[in-house]
């Protein structure tokens, strides 16, 4: 699924503060520690790990809107049937190889020849934090909550899969055995199940949880958790502490970090404080200018992955006058995007060249060809009619400080070729109900698909039917492509197809294209192990420290 964060932002937008750089106190006090004693828990203990964050995930259900923040809990706390093979990537960070499964809870698993079933056998005893042994029974009643839910799991089955009749999809074969049998062919057969939206639920601890009103124990998933995974939840106090505590059954052996230990601090200045002063080994989510000051200091580390965000400014294609793509090329042509990389983002971005995921197979580069042009940008706009040029609004979340650098640079850029841009400072939540309404002209969006195949990616925000096209983008070619790519299983041809694809976007250009900003995390010099996967959630058992 796709991760919307100016929603997910919305809350802890709400409580950020107005606390300095260098105020340590209040940067403890933020995380609940004494300041005389910030170094003990993050320095004195190498089974415990102490994180800041910007905010505690919403709620622990996987059932819930994916947000950054549950989608970091859900990697942790709920383990999947498959999983990618990992290899060495970019300064030192392991990433996930996607050309190669390997099984987690299914040890191993029967794909038909034609893409239409797949059936997995569990790895025998497997079990979860208090001490159940994962059957059959779990995964399906897993399949059947989510399909009565009718929100995450139930969405990748019908939109992705084509599922329609639980019944006939999902069968139990044995105590050890589940199969999941497809309507018409899916190149997505296998890929879907790494997902971490997509966990296995211990069955036999919910079910003491479960109400008359609550068949599905909703309501305490939401603050707790009951999986096979490494962690387990044992400590949720929304807005200001998740404690996590190792598994020690956990089949691929008990975490080296035995607890971890996530604070909200919703400043990013104070994230940064208590990560110099030694009160948390980990700092998530840190401004740009934040980063480089670190990389300069000593006894602190920080890991750059350039991963699969796009971030970019979109325009409601369906009113003027970005229902002209030569108004649309014109802005995409007035970005001064070797300025945004130096002043705003030191160094740790790249431009975006395709609608699509710049690590996912299929992407390609080749139709990219928005450099800074202002003659063209100006001959563009009058040959759209706007030769005086016209006035717009451009909205973007309040408290982000990075958005807001942008934001001013591009009105700047944009006033050259005679556009006359109104910023819209807006609460997260506002800026989310104006955008989804279609009544802001022009807004960033920063996102990211959690499944590496250019078709999920492009049907999520360029297929005209899809709930989060909130450009309004709409070419009967790109949604014929994105719809056959779906559901047909020769690779060679699903390539040519995407190339097509984005082709034409980049031509018609739905978005202004920026930047994929990467993602960053500063830790202590003393802790290791740092994996990147496509959520962008850190994966705790990864971590380690000496």
């Amino acid at each position: 699924m796709s991760q919307s964060y100016e929603a997910a932002r919305a809350s802890a937008s709400a409580r950020a503060g107005s606390l300095g750089f260098g105020r340590l106190i209040a940067a403890a006090a933020a995380i609940g520690i004494a300041a005389g004693a910030m170094p003990v828990h993050a320095q004195g203990n190498n089974a415990v790990l102490v994180v800041a964050g910007p905010r505690t995930p919403e709620s622990l259900d996987q059932e819930y809107p994916p947000t950054e923040a549950g989608h970091e809990a859900r990697r942790n706390i709920y383990e999947r049937l498959l999983s990618y093979e990992t290899k060495p990537g970019e300064n030192g960070v392991t990433v996930e190889d996607f050309s190669k499964f390997r099984g987690a809870l299914a040890e191993s698993w029967e794909t038909a020849p034609d893409k239409t079933s797949i059936t997995f056998h569990l790895r025998r005893g497997v079990k979860s934090y208090v001490g159940n042994t994962l059957t059959a029974d779990d995964v399906m009643w897993t399949f059947e909550r989510g399909w009565n839910l009718k929100a995450t799991f139930r969405w990748y089955m019908t939109q992705v899969l084509k599922i329609s009749d639980f019944k006939a999809a999902f069968q139990k074969i044995d105590d050890q055995t589940v199969k999941v049998t497809l309507p018409k062919p899916s190149p997505l057969i296998e890929r879907i199940w790494v997902n971490n939206d997509l966990g296995i639920i211990d069955s036999v601890e919910i079910k003491k949880h479960v109400t008359s009103d609550d068949p599905w124990g909703s309501r305490w998933l939401a603050s707790h958790s009951a999986s096979f995974a490494p962690y387990q939840v044992t400590k949720y106090a929304p807005g200001q502490e998740v404690v996590y505590d190792g598994n020690k059954n956990y089949y691929r052996g008990a975490p080296k970090l035995t607890r971890i230990m996530f604070r909200e601090m919703p400043t990013s200045a104070n994230r940064l404080a208590a990560l110099q002063a030694g009160a948390v080994d980990v700092a998530e989510w840190l401004a740009p200018r934040e980063q480089a000051t670190l990389e300069k200091m000593p006894g602190v580390k920080v890991w750059k992955v350039y991963g699969n965000y796009i971030q970019r400014v979109e325009m409601n294609n369906s009113t003027a006058p970005f229902n002209n793509e030569k108004v649309r090329q014109a802005l995409n042509y007035a970005v001064p995007r070797e300025q945004i990389l130096k002043s705003v983002f030191y160094g740790t971005a790249r431009p975006t060249k395709s609608p699509v995921s710049e690590i996912y197979p299929a992407y390609t580069d080749q139709y990219y060809h928005y450099t800074e042009n202002l003659d063209k940008a100006r001959a563009l706009l009058k040959e759209a009619g706007y030769g005086k040029g016209f006035k717009t609004q451009l909205g973007y979340p309040t408290g982000d400080q990075t958005e807001e650098e942008l934001a001013i640079i591009l009105k700047t850029a944009f006033s050259k070729i005679g556009v006359d841009v109104e910023l819209q400072k807006l609460p997260a939540s506002t800026l989310v109900e104006r955008y989804s309404k279609g009544t802001i002209p022009m807004y960033f969006f920063r996102d990211m698909a959690i499944v590496p195949d250019a078709a999920y990616v492009s049907n999520l925000w360029l297929n005209s039917a899809s709930l989060i096209n909130y450009s309004h983008y709409k070419n009967a070619e790109v949604d014929s492509l994105i719809n056959e790519s779906l559901s047909i299983t020769d690779e060679a041809k699903r390539t040519t197809s995407m190339h097509r694809v984005q082709e034409l976007v980049m031509n018609e250009a739905p978005w202004v294209f920026l930047i994929n900003p990467g993602y960053q995390l500063a830790t202590r010099a003393n802790v290791k192990g740092y994996s990147w996967n496509t959520t962008n959630g850190n994966t705790w058992y990864d971590f380690s420290k000496n």
